[in-house]
């Protein structure tokens, strides 16, 4: 399990163990996706994060993705 996204949204995540991957550019967004889409079976995405990798992206599972709410 990972996550990506602001840092001040996931980095308490990791507190229950899952993988934190800090993207507040998004150039490092789309880094961490491809560095993560194959590892993780779920990938936890704040609304920012998942706006810039789009539903294009997004609806290829796996990985089974879940985005934050606002």
């Amino acid at each position: 399990m990972a996550a990506i996204g602001e840092q001040v949204r996931v980095a308490g995540l990791a507190l229950a163990g899952v993988s934190v991957v800090v993207a507040e550019e998004p150039d490092a967004v789309h880094e961490a996706w491809r560095d993560v889409q194959e590892e993780a079976e779920l990938v936890i995405l704040t609304p920012a994060a998942a706006d810039v990798l789009g539903p294009a992206l997004l609806s290829h599972i796996p990985p089974l993705t879940v985005v934050m709410p606002p």
